[in-house]
């Protein structure tokens, strides 16, 4: 079934709603969805010509849907936050941890843009603890810019041996992915 999900993004970079469906993931994945980069890969590795094209609409519209996310952050914190804290930690622990995320907002920010932490964590946390929404889109731009760029750039040149490579291992791709995906949520819930 993944690969046949996998065959049909692969079919969708040649149509005429190529674009807008990559921005619709990009968004969505900042709120809900998983990562949108295995999608940004196979969109540049069949069609590297677009590779930076592609690289903007992932990254603009991944930082949107961190604006989303970072405004659904707050007024969940109005709503409910108080009572998800008050389960996960202490009142001081979480005020502690607000005080030191705001110290150093723009090196996280940044750092959480780029790195594999689910965008959409980040964008939650920024609305939860009041971060300046300014910086959160200037260091998202620039952190999911240096990520998206970085992935076209490297398919732009190598496209081709990246795909034979993804064909003939992709099974074992997925499981690593699968690892990843689960072993990153598992540091965010202890951490949290």
């Amino acid at each position: 079934m993944i690969k046949r999900m996998y065959d049909w993004v692969g079919l969708q970079v040649h149509t005429s709603l190529a674009v807008p469906f990559l921005a619709l993931l990009s968004f969505l994945e900042s709120i809900i969805f998983p990562p949108v980069a295995p999608v940004l890969i196979l969109y540049c590795i069949e069609n590297r010509r677009k590779a930076f094209l592609y690289a903007t609409i992932t990254t603009v519209f991944s930082v949107a849907g961190g604006v989303a996310s970072y405004y659904i952050g707050f007024a969940l914190w109005e709503t409910v936050g108080h009572r998800l804290v008050s389960w996960v930690t202490t009142p001081q622990s979480f005020n502690d941890l607000v005080a030191l995320y705001k110290k150093y907002e723009s090196i996280a920010v940044l750092i959480g843009s780029f790195t594999p932490v689910p965008y959409k964590a980040l964008g939650l946390t920024a609305g939860f603890c009041t971060l300046s929404l300014s910086s959160f889109i200037i260091y998202s731009l620039i952190g999911r810019s240096a990520r998206y760029y970085l992935v076209a750039l490297i398919l732009f040149f190598w496209g081709s041996s990246v795909k034979q490579f993804i064909d003939r291992w992709f099974y074992q791709l997925v499981v690593l992915f699968l690892l990843m995906m689960s072993s990153g949520t598992l540091v965010l819930l202890v951490q949290g």
